[in-house]
């Protein structure tokens, strides 16, 4: 179990935050996505404190116990939200640059953070490669086959599924688990770690919008629409990048090589990992570490 957990104000949150390493290795920000939580890091993480690096791991907003610090602001899961966490977060700690890297959620934080920030990313580590929404073309339809693999995101828009996340969230969770990561045998108590970190009491609502924001159902906090405007523009990435697929990742896929040449500016590698699905760090920490010294060398 990762312990000795940080908190500190950042924006609108409350962030709860793993810090390991020297304080003055090079920053290394990890990020989790849905519906994982900081544990998918464990390994990774001693990896590379052993390298002497700085790592610091924190919630995402509706995880763990990174609280909103207002009641009545919006519950929001949008994509702007999410990186405008990671700023704030990295303001309050006092980081100017860092590594960062992150898959789903926060990959996607950390993805939009180095297109629209370069100057606060040293390089990124992005699991699904260009993971930044298209929400005004969110109509377009994909192929079946990819469609029904979105089945959970669709099912999200209803009242009966947002009951039963709210009502079943760990037997869902396990079947995305399972469903998303074929090839990954977990067992209960690695599930056990991550479960406590889905009893926040705003996993629920955030997870909703987020689902609900992407395909333009709800709207964003207003504080966020400059940012979702230049997002709608789907700008490039401006850092150093490594790329990573699990080849056997059960909802995204691969990554498309037109839109990995067309979005990394500068792009170093993209690795397919076998036997790997969704939650790449967690399946295989060694390649995912590794990718972020191959970056940092």
């Amino acid at each position: 179990m990762i312990e000795n957990l940080k908190q500190i104000n950042a924006g609108d949150l409350s962030i709860s935050y793993y810090e390991a390493g020297p304080s003055n290795g090079t920053p290394i920000i990890l990020l989790h996505g849905f519906p994982y939580d900081i544990h998918a890091y464990k390994d990774v993480s001693t990896k590379l404190t052993s390298s002497d690096h700085r790592v610091i791991i924190p919630y995402l907003r509706g995880y763990g116990k990174t609280k909103f610090i207002k009641r009545e602001t919006l519950r929001s899961g949008q994509q702007a939200a999410l990186a405008s966490d990671l700023l704030n977060f990295m303001n309050s700690i006092k980081i100017e640059k860092a590594i960062l890297a992150g898959y789903d959620w926060g990959g996607r934080a950390a993805c939009i953070v180095s297109a629209l920030y370069p100057e606060r990313s040293l390089g990124l580590v992005s699991c699904n490669g260009y993971n930044i929404q298209d929400i005004k073309n969110s109509s377009k339809p994909s192929t079946p086959y990819v469609e029904h693999k979105l089945w959970y995101q669709y099912f999200f828009h209803s009242d009966r599924g947002q009951n039963s996340l709210e009502q079943n969230r760990h037997e869902f969770i396990k079947f995305l688990w399972s469903t998303w990561s074929p090839s990954w045998n977990y067992d209960d108590a690695t599930y056990n770690l991550s479960s406590p970190s889905f009893e926040n009491n705003d996993f629920t609502d955030v997870v909703i919008h987020s689902y609900r924001h992407r395909f333009g159902l709800v709207n964003g906090d207003p504080k966020y629409d400059s940012i979702e405007h230049r997002l709608s523009k789907q700008p490039p990435i401006k850092v150093p990048s490594i790329t990573i697929d699990g080849a056997n990742d059960g909802v995204t896929g691969m990554s498309c090589p037109k839109k990995l040449k067309e979005k990394f500016l500068y792009h170093k590698n993209h690795k397919i990992l076998q036997n790997v699905g969704h939650n790449v760090p967690q399946e295989n920490p060694d390649e995912f570490a590794n990718a972020i010294l191959e970056l940092l060398s």
